[in-house]
C-alpha cells in the first residue's frame, strides 16, 4: 500500500526553528516527526511512501535516503514551485494507480490508518476525509433574547467543531479534477467536488490527533511524546 506526506510547508508559524530545518524534521522526543509518520504508516502496512517537498528538500532527501533503515521504499518528490496542498498530487499520478493516503507533514496521530484505507476503499466516493472533533471554551455568555427582552443565559458555551485533520484517502481517478501546473488545495478539491454533486467520505478521528503547526502545539507534542509514540 502507498502514502503520500505532504512534507514540503514553510513553517513560518515555527520560526525561527523552521529557519533552520523543515518542520517535517523538527524532533519530537527522540526522533523526527517525519520518523514517526513513516514508522506508523509502515506499522499499518504501507510500504512505499512517497514524500511530497519543496521548503529545503535536500534536507529531508540527505536524512531519509532511500528508507531502508525504516523496512519501508521511500520517494522523494519535488515541486519546481508552490503548488498547494493537492497540487504535488499530481506530480505522482503515474505512480499512485490504487487508493493512498495522503497525510499533512506536520500531524501527529494514533489512528490506525489500516482501518482508515479499508473503510475508504468500501465507499463509493473518491476522496474520504478525516475529521476531528475540537472544543474550544468561550470566553463570555451567550446571550438570547426576544426584541428587547432577554430569554436566558448560556455562561461561556463550549464551541464545539468538526475540523478537517490532515489525513486523506484518494482513488486515483479524482486525478481528473487536478488541474495541470497550477496551485491547488485541498479545500479547493473538496469545494469542486461538492459543488459538482460528487460524494466526498468523512471518516471521525477518535484517537489522539495534534497539528504542530505553532509553538504552543510544538511544546505539547514533546509533552505527549514520551507517553503515546
Amino acid at each position: 500500500m502507498k502514502a503520500v506526506i505532504l512534507a514540503g510547508g514553510l513553517g513560518t508559524r515555527l520560526k525561527p526553528f523552521t529557519e533552520v530545518i523543515p518542520k517535517p524534521l523538527l524532533p519530537v522526543g527522540e526522533k523526527s516527526v517525519l520518523e514517526i509518520q513513516i514508522e506508523r504508516l509502515k506499522n499499518h502496512g504501507f510500504n512505499e511512501i512517497y514524500l511530497a517537498t519543496n521548503y529545503k528538500s535536500q534536507y529531508i532527501e540527505n536524512y531519509f535516503g532511500d528508507g531502508f533503515r525504516y523496512g519501508v521504499k521511500l520517494n522523494i518528490s519535488k515541486e519546481d514551485k508552490p503548488l498547494g496542498t493537492a497540487g504535488p498530487l499530481l506530480l505522482l499520478k503515474d505512480k499512485l494507480v490504487d487508493p493512498f493516503i495522503v497525510m499533512n507533514g506536520d500531524i501527529l496521530s494514533l489512528v490506525d490508518f489500516g482501518k482508515l484505507y479499508s473503510f475508504a476503499c468500501h465507499q463509493e466516493s473518491l476522496l474520504t476525509i478525516s475529521i476531528k472533533k475540537e472544543i474550544t471554551p468561550f470566553a463570555f455568555g451567550n446571550i438570547f433574547f426576544e426584541g428587547d427582552r432577554v430569554t436566558g443565559i448560556q455562561e461561556k458555551p463550549d464551541i464545539v467543531m468538526y475540523i478537517l485533520a490532515g489525513i486523506y484517502v484518494m482513488k486515483p481517478e479524482i486525478f481528473s479534477l487536478f488541474p495541470k501546473d497550477e496551485y491547488f488545495g485541498m479545500d479547493k478539491l473538496i469545494t469542486k467536488m461538492i459543488d459538482g454533486n460528487m460524494p466526498v467520505t468523512k471518516y471521525e478521528l477518535k484517537e489522539y490527533w495534534l497539528d504542530i503547526g505553532r509553538l504552543s502545539d510544538y511544546e505539547q507534542a514533546q509533552k505527549d511524546f514520551s507517553n503515546l509514540f
